[in-house]
Formats: structure tokens, sequence, C-alpha cells
């Protein structure tokens, strides 16, 4: 398998799914900043220029969810879903809430067009914003249900989802992360966990050295 990404959250989320299934893949570098997704190559992979896309032999599929679903069920081991239904239903519930509620709005395309259209300035303020409402919902939707990860003791879809968007909000965004005392627990848990700190951007072959 080859998975095509750069420093996004949404690829970050696959490369833990990968590690954590114990799946060797190929990583390939799309550079978002200089706009490598809307390449003709790329987009024979990818037709709407998003990260990530995972080639498995004849077959594409895009999307973090989708590509995390799919793995699901082609590789069972290490079952991304508790059995429960209702934790399962948390576990859709917090991975939707990052993938539609946050991570949108701190995309590189919403962001700049915030930028020009409504002032330099505005990007910090409009990404900060919807990361912080998406905190506060998830520290409400969490705090019945966790346990060492977001719905138990064992990482899952949520854990996932939330990973990338932590490491965003504390290491890009310089979030103060005070104010989610359940998020940055979690947050510290992950980075306990091999398979979580071998997806960081800064592990990634593509990444500049320091």
């Amino acid at each position: 398998m080859a998975i095509k990404n750069l420093k996004s959250s949404c690829s970050y989320r696959v490369r833990i799914g990968l590690n954590l299934k114990g799946l060797e893949y190929e990583y390939k570098a799309v550079d978002l900043l200089k706009g490598e997704q809307f390449s003709p190559e790329f987009l024979k992979i990818n037709p709407i220029g998003y990260v990530p896309a995972l080639v498995d032999g004849s077959f594409v599929v895009s999307d973090s969810f989708a590509i995390l679903m799919y793995l699901e069920e082609k590789y069972p081991q290490h079952p991304l879903l508790p059995s429960d239904l209702k934790r399962k239903a948390i576990n859709y519930q917090a991975a939707n809430l990052v993938s539609s509620s946050i991570q949108p709005f701190q995309n590189l395309t919403a962001v700049k067009y915030i930028e020009e259209k409504v002032g330099a300035d505005e990007g910090d303020v409009w990404t900060k914003t919807h990361i912080e409402k998406g905190f506060v919902a998830l520290e409400k939707l969490l705090k019945d249900y966790a346990g060492e990860y977001a719905t138990g003791d064992e990482a899952f879809l949520a854990d996932l989802f939330l990973a990338p968007q932590l490491y965003a909000a504390i290491n890009v965004i310089n979030l103060d992360m005070t104010q989610f005392p359940l998020l940055l627990r979690l947050h510290k848990a992950y980075s306990k966990l091999p398979a979580f700190q071998n997806a960081v951007p800064e592990k990634q072959p593509d990444a500049p050295s320091s």
C-alpha cells in the first residue's frame, strides 16, 4: 500500500490507524504549500485534490474516514471500534465532530480565504474560535466515557481523530489547553503510545531537518 500526504491532520489520522494495525505502507509526500495536491498526477488519484489518498494495489480510496473504515474492514487486527454499541456511537460522534466541525475551519484553503477576504490577522482568530468551540463540545461529550483514552482504556477511532487535532492546537495554534483538562490529559496519554508517536509530522520522511 502507498499513502500520499503531507503534514495534514487528516493524513496523520491514517498513519496512526496503519501503525495500530501493524500494516506496512509506502509514504509518498504531497507538498500542500507548493500546491502539489492540484497537480495532474495527484488529481488522477483524487479529483478534488485533497490528502490523504490510499493506494492499495489497483484500488484507490480518499478521505481519512473512508480510508480508516476500509482498513478496519480489510484488516480486523486491533479493531478501531469497540464492540459496545454506545461506545461505538460515541467514537463516531467524536470523530465526526473533529472532521466536520473543527478541522475544516483550520484547513489551509479556508484560512487563506478568510485572510484574503476579511484581513491578514483574522485567520488565527477564525481558527482558534472554531477549535475552542469544538473542544468545549468534546470535553462534554467524553467526560462520561473517557478512561485512559477517549472512550475507555483502549485507543479507538475517536483517539485517531483527536490526537492530530490536539497536536495542531498545541504545537501549531498555541492554544491555551488549561481550559480543556480532559483533552490535555488525552494528549499526554497519546505521547506514550508508539503507534501515535511514530505518526507525528516531525518523524515523517519529508519533515524538515532540525
